[in-house]
């Protein structure tokens, strides 16, 4: 790989995948919103080049680069936190806009097209997720990015492009969302705030985005034709002990509440990766424990 295409690159997961691909020397063109605030994040290098290109312009974006790029990592995604995810026409819209993708990844000369799936495809599982596993989603943002994985499939297919889609479970790390459990936890210890939590007897999977970072990078270069893959840590603990760890390491026991907030009417209770195919296909593993994770975070 010599040349890749981000969207989606101020995320958790894209920022860290910029910095991964610069690693590698990979010349890496990003797709950005004129008008986000948060375009300064993007890691500068000699190797990264930004384009203004928003969701909804990418269906007549032309190639006027004079290059062509191997790899198109189509990240963004609107609506995805909270009651948005069930405001189900802009859901509607992000399957096209990852369509669109699809097809300005052939434009620019792209061989693989890889696209963020979501846990939320499969709904409420008791068990491992496998690619095979049975998939029911239960709001807007899982049925979406279900039907997105498998139209873009088909696209990439009638494309000539590779196509590989990536069910990605909790992911932290610098960048990430305000509102998530780990950055609004720490967001609140900082400000000597009680956090207060649901008992945290959720099994979960958390991996920090590095990991997530390296692993999509590898995808790139191995990943197989048509396949699905989860991505997470491959392996679940409570979500109190976590709770517990963010609090420890900014030595704020004493303001974490587990129990004050009941449970949701969905809620998931296990979240669980098997990331067997992942490391058979690429050689992956996560290196980063969720410790070491936090610290990185905090002392960003």
């Amino acid at each position: 790989m010599k040349r890749a295409i981000i969207t989606g690159a101020t995320g958790a997961i894209g920022n860290a995948l910029i910095k991964e691909l610069i690693a590698n020397g990979v010349e890496t063109l990003v797709f950005c919103r004129e008008s986000s605030i948060r375009n300064n994040s993007i890691p500068q290098s000699p190797f990264v080049t930004k384009m203004y290109c928003s969701l909804e312009e990418l269906k007549n974006f032309q190639n006027e680069t004079g290059k062509t790029y191997d790899v198109f990592y189509h990240l963004a995604w609107e609506n995805t936190f909270g009651e948005s995810r069930n405001v189900l026409r802009p859901q509607l819209r992000n399957i096209d806009y990852s369509l669109d993708a699809v097809e300005i990844a052939k434009r620019f000369g792209c061989h693989t097209f890889i696209g963020a799936g979501s846990q939320a495809e499969y709904g409420r599982v008791e068990g491992l997720l496998k690619p095979e596993t049975p998939t029911f989603p239960e709001n807007g943002y899982g049925i979406a990015k279900l039907c997105a994985g498998q139209m873009t499939k088909i696209r990439a297919s009638q494309l000539g492009l590779k196509h590989v889609w990536v069910r990605i479970l909790s992911v932290y790390g610098i960048n990430d969302g305000a509102r998530t459990m780990v950055m609004s936890t720490i967001s609140k210890l900082k400000e000597g705030q009680v956090a207060e939590f649901t008992k945290g007897e959720q099994m979960w999977d958390y991996l920090y985005s590095g990991d997530a970072a390296l692993a999509l990078y590898l995808l790139g270069k191995k990943g197989v034709d048509g396949k699905t893959y989860v991505l997470g840590g491959g392996q679940a603990r409570p979500l109190y002990e976590y709770i517990k760890i963010i609090a420890q390491c900014m030595n704020s026991e004493n303001l974490i509440k587990l129990g004050s907030i009941p449970y949701t009417e969905k809620q998931v209770m296990y979240l669980c990766a098997d990331i067997s195919e992942l490391t058979k296909d690429t050689g992956w593993k996560p290196k980063v424990r969720f410790e070491d994770g936090i610290l990185k975070l905090i002392n960003s």
